[in-house]
């Protein structure tokens, strides 16, 4: 039987936080030196066009800085194919033809969609589709392209995206009805115990709620952010609860069991919470520090990551375009004669 194939997008806005690292880039970083499978990281840029009005330079910075960041933490280039998703001319090719076999009821009920929708009309907009763009509406075949390019059989998504690789699927299999058993029908790999952190404010750490702590912050800035988390007004010596406490979350996020049972001891103790968050800088700044270095280097000569890109999609090609001119001949786009 042969390998399981993996792919996993990586969206090209905004700088890395502490909450992607330990909620995905920390596993998938780990998968790519997994030789049993084989792995698949993109880095989306085509996808990060359906946000209209993102600036050009920040998407360029977002597609480094991400890079850099994959780069830095250990991935696997050997092993994983790393590549930017605009390097590979055949997956908008692939888009079109898709397009093609798929429904526009289908996209109507797409999450993103229907939330836009749902937005103007509660906006009391007479027209439901303002401001929509052909983008969004189309983006699942896009994706559904970036998956079915590589014969991708296990996609690794969150539950919010799981209707992404069902509509690839089923686009793939209304394909197939047609032209034969070209594509590979993916199925959505959905982990449940995935570690989502809290950000400052002690809501979920997201760019959108502007409370995140950059992964590769400057020391002193670093420890100025981690000073800044929410707490309770418990005092010194009072005892305090593990639970629904950011600072412990974070901690267990980086420490071993024995660390971790150490400072469950100290909660019970009374830990004073300006204690803890030093203990918090120190031990996160640490385990970052050999990462920051090398991403530090990396920004700093944009010519190593791009080199690293090249190889990526080098690569991705030597699947892609094969895996498209069999595509092409079957949908009767072939030479003549």
């Amino acid at each position: 039987m042969g390998k399981d194939i993996y792919l996993t997008g990586i969206t090209t806005t905004g700088t890395p936080h502490i909450g992607n690292y330990v909620g995905a880039i920390r596993p998938c970083i780990e998968a790519s030196k997994n030789s049993a499978n084989k792995n698949y990281y993109f880095l989306a840029d085509l996808h990060a066009l359906v946000k209209s009005g993102v600036d050009p330079d920040r998407i360029n910075r977002s597609t480094l800085e991400i890079s850099a960041a994959w780069l830095a933490l250990g991935l696997d280039t050997d092993n994983a194919v790393f590549y930017r998703q605009s390097d590979v001319p055949e997956i908008p090719e692939l888009t079109w033809i898709l397009s093609s076999m798929t429904a526009k009821g289908l996209m109507n009920r797409a999450h993103a969609y229907k939330a836009a929708v749902a937005a103007n009309e509660e906006g009391g907009n007479k027209d439901p589709d303002k401001g929509i763009m052909m983008s969004l509406f189309s983006y699942p075949i896009l994706m559904a392209a970036d998956i079915i390019m590589f014969k991708a059989n296990k996609v690794p998504v969150g539950r919010d995206q799981k209707q992404h690789v069902e509509m690839a699927r089923d686009i793939a299999q209304r394909f197939n009805h047609h032209y034969g058993d070209l594509l590979v029908l993916p199925e959505p790999v959905i982990s449940d115990d995935t570690a989502v952190l809290a950000g400052l404010d002690g809501r979920k750490m997201s760019k959108s709620y502007n409370n995140t702590i950059p992964l590769f912050a400057p020391e002193k800035k670093l420890r100025k952010l981690i000073m800044k988390i929410k707490t309770n007004s418990l005092e010194p010596g009072e005892p305090k609860d593990i639970a629904d406490s950011t600072l412990y979350d974070m901690y267990k996020a980086f420490a071993t069991a024995d660390e971790v049972k150490e400072i469950e001891k100290k909660y019970a103790e009374g830990i004073a919470w300006g204690e803890m968050k030093q203990v918090l800088f120190e031990y996160i700044n640490e385990h970052v520090k050999p990462a920051r270095d090398e991403y530090d280097r990396l920004i700093a000569d944009p010519r190593i990551v791009e080199a690293e890109l090249q190889k990526g999609a080098k690569r991705a090609r030597e699947v892609s375009a094969p895996y498209l001119a069999k595509i092409r001949h079957a949908i009767g786009i072939r030479k003549l004669g």
